[in-house]
């Protein structure tokens, strides 16, 4: 999978790659694979679930309201779908930890 997401990048282009610290992530091979394209190889914080609390909440949530609600006919199918529940989780959902506003009239308001 790295190999064919290589291919599609190009090199040199000081990408950050986070992940949690999975065994294979810590290989000498896989960390040099990432140092020769030019990719910067970023980790949790050992026993820190706080470090992608912000990342695991949003896809939780992406499963709950979109992905288990429906079969997708293609994969198409699915991206476009997945697009506008960004789009509407971003301008239209509100949230009561941000005064019933969606996270972008939040992020407006603070500014």
């Amino acid at each position: 999978m790295l190999n064919m997401t290589f291919a599609k990048i190009p090199d040199n282009t000081n990408l950050i790659l986070h992940f949690d610290q999975d065994w294979q992530y810590q290989h000498k091979h896989y960390q040099k694979m990432l140092k020769d394209k030019g990719i910067q190889q970023s980790m949790s914080r050992k026993g820190n679930c706080l470090d992608n609390a912000c990342a695991e909440n949003f896809f939780s949530l992406l499963k709950t309201e979109l992905l288990y609600l429906q079969e997708f006919d293609s994969v198409e199918h699915f991206i476009s779908d997945l697009h506008g529940y960004i789009e509407w989780y971003n301008t239209k959902r509100i949230k009561l930890k941000l005064d019933t506003l969606s996270p972008i009239e939040y992020r407006l308001n603070a500014a």
